[in-house]
């Protein structure tokens, strides 16, 4: 049986079907990947699920997360047709299924997957998303990274240093962007979402005051030529960076009032309190009303 076969399929694309992030692309009813070149042998592949970075050169290839599973033979389609090869190492931003549901793929393709710590943990436990009512069960090797690190990490490949840094308790509690030093690109996982209101995970550690001091680092590491491939949406700059944390931050001040009020969920959402963000944020995979139902348990 091909590799990216398994008797996994149909879970995988039930998942798929859930939390493909389908306002983010307009590859999301098929199985296509958009190739988008950021600069040099860095690129951004776009399809359903969370934006995959890839580094190739002499070394080998690299890839920052991998989508969903039945994607995998896709990916390396646009990978091989950028130059690439089976990737090499695979870093996992975080745990989420659309952003490791390739794992147990190019695991079994030699692969080395890295991620911090609370990600293997997640994967290897399974774990439960009561936003979207799903469901992953426990990950086994080589599904699971092989490689983990607590707080930075450092790898030399093609001529390049790359950084990983942890930045607790934003997006999850796992979350970990990833620098290009020499090229001036950051990958920063779903600490951004490029033009709209980002799930934030507050079951697994997610948190939005957690999530605007995560953007407040990633903007101290950036300027004006940095190249960010966000977790969704496309390719930005620091300016993109910057309306998102004054996004976050305006949220987060309207929602704690609420909260302080004693107010619940329901009962913010009908003071309309993000009204000024609606047309700039709210068309994305979340309407403005359901994120402030998902978000508030996140704000303090």
């Amino acid at each position: 049986m091909n590799i990216f076969h398994f008797s996994r399929l149909a879970a995988a694309l039930g998942l798929a079907i859930s939390l493909s992030f389908t306002a983010s692309t307009s590859y999301s009813h098929s199985n296509e990947i958009k190739t988008i070149q950021v600069k040099d042998n860095i690129y951004m592949l776009q399809g359903k699920g969370g934006n995959i970075g890839l580094f190739i050169g002499e070394d080998g290839t690299f890839l920052i997360d991998d989508q969903f599973a039945p994607l995998s033979h896709s990916i390396i389609e646009a990978i091989e047709k950028a130059g690439g090869e089976v990737p090499k190492y695979l870093l996992n931003t975080h745990f989420h299924g659309d952003h490791t549901g390739g794992n147990l793929n190019f695991g079994k393709q030699g692969a080395v997957i890295i991620s911090h710590d609370n990600v293997r943990k997640r994967l290897s436990e399974g774990y439960t998303i009561e936003a979207f009512n799903m469901k992953t069960p426990p990950a086994k090797a080589p599904a699971l990274p092989s490689i983990t690190f607590s707080k930075n990490m450092n790898l030399h490949l093609n001529g390049e240093d790359i950084k990983a840094t942890y930045l607790k308790n934003g997006h999850t509690d796992g979350d970990s962007i990833i620098q290009f030093n020499k090229a001036n690109v950051i990958h920063t996982g779903d600490i951004f979402f490029n033009g709209f209101f980002p799930f934030i995970d507050a079951q697994h550690g997610g948190n939005l005051k957690g999530m605007i001091a995560a953007t407040d680092y990633v903007l101290g590491q950036a300027n004006a030529d940095t190249k960010i491939i966000p977790g969704h949406g496309p390719v930005g700059n620091i300016a993109d960076l910057k309306a998102y944390r004054d996004m976050l931050a305006t949220a987060h001040k309207a929602l704690l009032a609420l909260k302080q009020q004693g107010l619940t969920a329901e009962q913010a959402i009908d003071k309309k309190p993000l009204a000024l963000l609606d047309e700039a944020w709210g068309k994305g995979f979340l309407a403005t009303d359901k994120w402030i139902k998902i978000v508030y348990p996140a704000v303090d």
